[in-house]
């Protein structure tokens, strides 16, 4: 371990830099209020430019929702989108005919490959009590021999991620939660979807938040020397990584082919590694099409306008799901899967 081997250092805001094979990691903390009978904030919402609401007023923001906060429906070509719903729901619906309503570190995987449309929307629940709503939604891109595959929706209940708690020689405690990648004890998480650049374990890629508690130390060992590695620092206060002193709201990139130890400081706090092997083509994006040129691009423009990526089958933009709805999944065969079954 050397300086040399600390790559970057650079500031965190609500859409993260990230390196090839992830194109961007979006990470939305949202303190809504209660809910009213529509799961709507129970407030007023003045002063928000509806449909485009990324204020923050007040400690939350509606996005695109204009009753209930959330994206709805919007199209995707070409890469993934991987959500995890740390706190709050979120309520699915897309153009294949898959629904869910998720949450509380939950994960969905959803490869939009040729092209999906789908609609991501904050119900809030709770009537006599916040709504809290936290998240991160990670851009993996495709290969371009990938990119037009067809689509696919996957969900990650919380009690099948695997989670790994560790002590170093002081007895301060990491656990690592792992999205994709084996831990150290050899569990793995559910598979990636079967086109993903994360279901070849020869890409090397890892999506682990780590949970310090005060003063705890914890090493990430060498990986292949051909990977991106990077760090994202998003709660706490202070901490080491690789002896250079971090404080939160900041990202770190690092030289994977080195070991480098995290040394915590003096309030709990949560990291977000992201780690894997680049595609190494071209990147063609204009918002939500990727591809890898700008003839791809129009193209994806022009078949959206044209087949709608299979229409919209359900009776608003940004559907919500009953109140009273637990963690599900309908799946575009129809099976239907329950959180806790």
């Amino acid at each position: 371990m050397s300086n040399s081997d600390l790559l970057d250092i650079f500031r965190l805001g609500s859409h993260w830099p990230t390196l090839d094979p992830f194109l961007f990691c979006a990470y939305h903390n949202d303190a809504y209020p209660a809910g009213d009978d529509e799961m709507a904030p129970a407030a007023s919402l003045a002063g928000r430019s509806i449909g485009q609401d990324f204020s923050g007023k007040d400690g939350w923001s509606m996005y695109h929702g204009d009753r209930v906060p959330g994206f709805p429906q919007h199209p995707h070509r070409g890469f993934e989108t991987v959500t995890v719903a740390r706190h709050g729901y979120i309520d699915h619906a897309d153009s294949m005919g898959a629904c869910a309503r998720f949450g509380e570190g939950d994960l969905q995987w959803m490869t939009a490959g040729r092209g999906i449309v789908h609609s991501e929307m904050f119900p809030l629940r709770h009537r006599n009590s916040g709504n809290h709503t936290e998240l991160f939604q990670i851009w993996l891109n495709l290969p371009s021999r990938d990119k037009m595959v067809e689509s696919h929706f996957a969900m990650f209940w919380q009690n099948d991620i695997p989670r790994l708690t560790t002590q170093d020689a002081g007895g301060g405690e990491t656990t690592v939660v792992s999205y994709a990648g084996a831990l150290a004890d050899g569990t793995t998480p559910p598979s990636p979807p079967p086109h993903s650049w994360a279901a070849d374990p020869d890409n090397g890629v890892v999506i682990w938040t780590l949970n310090m508690a005060p003063h705890a130390k914890w090493t990430l060992p060498v990986a292949d020397p051909g990977c991106n590695r990077q760090f994202f620092f998003f709660s706490g206060e202070t901490m080491l990584i690789g002896g250079q002193e971090i404080p939160v709201g900041h990202g770190v990139t690092w030289a994977a082919g080195a070991a480098v130890e995290l040394q915590n400081g003096h309030a709990p706090s949560e990291v977000l590694l992201l780690q894997g092997r680049p595609i190494g083509e071209p990147v063609a994006q204009h918002g939500p099409f990727v591809m890898n040129s700008q003839e791809e691009l129009q193209q994806a423009f022009m078949d959206y306008q044209q087949t709608g990526f299979g229409g919209w089958q359900w009776p608003a933009h940004g559907p919500v799901h009953p109140r009273d709805s637990e963690r599900f999944a309908k799946f575009p065969d129809g099976h239907i899967e329950r959180a806790d079954e």
